[in-house]
């Protein structure tokens, strides 16, 4: 996600280790090389943030900025999940929908539809104060054994999406 002068916010295991060489950004139809400023990982928090050079963008993208919300999401609430590929809509899972050993702090921002708000990285929108509310971090899945064949092997199926919340972000982004 572009947050504005030429910083880019991703999930963390979507970019990569930086000792594995400088990752490119695709933006408005452009590839653009990328330097690592912060890198978080997969287990503690799922960011890595990136600069680019706002001279490759057009002049349009590379003024605007992207505010992060402020107010933490609630259960219920109605989000815009946009992908480079689409734009989506879900809403905000309170973490009781998880089974009890998934609860308990670690997964508290969760959104539903998961076949169709995109992978991680995606971003996560309040669309009624267009601000940033998360990243999509990683999916939620449990495993399910058919009732008729106790012997199968289970059936992992999707419950849903965790995201990197904004005060996780405004935390990870600020100078250290």
């Amino acid at each position: 996600m572009y947050l504005g002068d030429g910083l880019v916010l991703s999930a963390a295991h979507v970019v990569g280790r930086s000792t594995l060489g400088n990752p490119s950004v695709a933006i408005a139809g452009r590839t653009v090389e990328a330097k690592v400023v912060k890198e978080g990982e997969f287990e503690t928090v799922d960011l890595t943030l990136l600069r680019i050079d706002v001279r490759q963008l057009p002049p349009s993208l590379g003024l605007r900025l992207m505010p992060i919300c402020r107010t933490p999401p609630r259960a219920g609430q109605a989000v815009i999940v946009v992908t480079p590929q689409a734009v989506s809509t879900s809403h905000v899972l309170s973490p009781k929908a998880l089974p009890a050993d998934l609860q308990g702090g670690r997964f508290d921002t969760l959104i539903a539809d998961v076949a169709t708000t995109g992978n991680s990285g995606s971003g996560v929108f309040d669309p009624t104060s267009p601000c940033l509310m998360g990243i999509v971090s990683r999916k939620i899945q449990v495993a399910a054994t058919p009732r008729r064949d106790p012997g199968a092997k289970p059936k992992m199926i999707d419950i849903a999406k965790y995201f990197v919340p904004a005060q996780q972000i405004l935390q990870f982004i600020k100078p250290d």
